[in-house]
């Protein structure tokens, strides 16, 4: 069967705020840190777990896209993050928090296995546009998250977070049983095949490589900025609450609005030249958050380009790897987004350090360096050729 718009819209609403679990927790890092007597940085490692959960989730969950029915294991996965989150409420340590963390990420894969539904169902000629409107949900989900989470925990507390977000969740079981279709895989194969067939994909698809290696570099700016931003905005001169900091969500959902028209020109043109200007985008928010460390204004600016730069970037290395092998999306976005998710994790771990080293300066110098790599990689592939097959469908 084909999507319909209720389809598409009910699977970005369900992507967004799903996949926004991974996040409340960074606005409430300080807050998180005062009630346990902690410091910021091991309060901060509580995002870190959780991305390493999401890394865990993708690959050794997501593949599993390819050889189970899809609906039936994205309903399994909502109920484990509803779990997860409730357990994260009631979180009696700072150990335990981690803990918890590290599960909710885990389950929270939900959104990587509704993409390959989508573009398995979604018209070829259409893949790209239906990628970027659910690439619109994931996206203001990740980043308006923060908003509502600085909200709820200067108003409620920062356990109220997880009450609410295991009730979204458990609402969102609901919806998708009854508007997601049946989406049946063709891999025949068991299990350790499944996983083998993963280091095929990376053996053969030169694409993949790059597109994976390059998201990894701007997922990893992404992870360095949003976990240490709260400690900067958090300190003089700003000296803004939980409730302000979520506010810089808004500003970096300006970008990810963009997400659809980004997919559109990825299926007419070749989505590499989305993909430079991308870098040269998130390039600019940092270089924007180095010259106005102390300007609120500079800093949202900086935000747009950084966010704006992310969609174009990944909504167009997405839709490249879709496009490779269709029998084997749920396992090419298990390679993409483990090694994409990786690079979140290692630049939250890296701007934790460079945080208590060198503070926001450090910061600006890691996130520079770490995009003047993403340029080099997106250089030394321009002018190569992919092979176009393939890897044996039952891996």
């Amino acid at each position: 069967m084909s999507l319909s718009r209720l389809n598409i819209t009910i699977m970005a609403l369900c992507t967004g705020l799903i996949v926004a679990n991974i996040y409340y927790s960074q606005p409430l890092l300080i807050l998180i840190s005062k009630d346990f007597g902690v410091s910021e940085s091991n309060a901060g490692q509580v995002t870190f777990f959780t991305q390493i959960g999401y890394a865990l989730g993708l690959l050794f969950c997501v593949p599993l896209g390819d050889m189970l029915e899809r609906k039936k294991q994205i309903l399994i996965m909502t109920g484990l993050a509803v779990i997860s989150l409730f357990a994260a409420a009631l979180s009696q340590s700072i150990f335990m928090l981690k803990v918890t963390g590290l599960a909710i990420g885990f389950t929270s894969v939900v959104p990587q296995l509704i993409l390959p539904m989508a573009a398995h169902l979604s018209d070829p000629g259409k893949r790209g546009k239906v990628i970027g409107t659910i690439m619109s949900g994931l996206l203001v989900g990740i980043l308006v998250s923060r908003t509502i989470s600085g909200f709820v925990g200067g108003q409620l507390g920062w356990r109220a977070m997880f009450w609410i977000a295991g009730g979204v969740s458990l609402i969102l079981m609901v919806l998708m049983s009854v508007f997601f279709p049946q989406s049946k895989p063709s891999f025949e194969g068991v299990y350790g095949g499944l996983m083998k067939s993963l280091l095929t994909l990376i053996k053969t698809q030169p694409v993949l490589r790059e597109a994976a290696a390059i998201n990894a570099c701007s997922f990893a700016v992404f992870g360095l900025f949003w976990t240490t931003v709260v400690f900067l905005l958090g300190a003089p001169p700003f000296n803004f609450g939980a409730e302000v900091i979520g506010l810089m969500g808004l500003a970096a959902a300006m970008g990810a609005l963009l997400a659809p028209i980004i997919g559109k020109i990825a299926d007419k043109r070749n989505p590499r030249i989305a993909i430079g200007i991308g870098i040269a985008f998130m390039i600019l928010g940092y270089l924007l958050f180095f010259l106005f460390r102390t300007s609120i204004i500079g800093i949202v600016i900086g935000v747009v380009g950084l966010d704006l730069g992310l969609q174009g970037i990944h909504v167009s290395n997405q839709t490249r790897i879709y496009a490779i092998l269709p029998e084997a999306r749920n396992r090419m976005n298990t390679v993409f987004m483990t090694v994409s998710f990786i690079g979140t994790s290692a630049g939250s771990g890296i701007g934790l350090w460079v945080w208590d080293v060198a503070q926001w300066t450090g910061v600006c110098i890691a996130g520079l360096s770490i995009m003047a790599v993403a340029f080099l990689i997106y250089m030394s592939t321009y002018k190569k050729k992919a092979p176009q097959k393939l890897v044996p469908t039952n891996g």
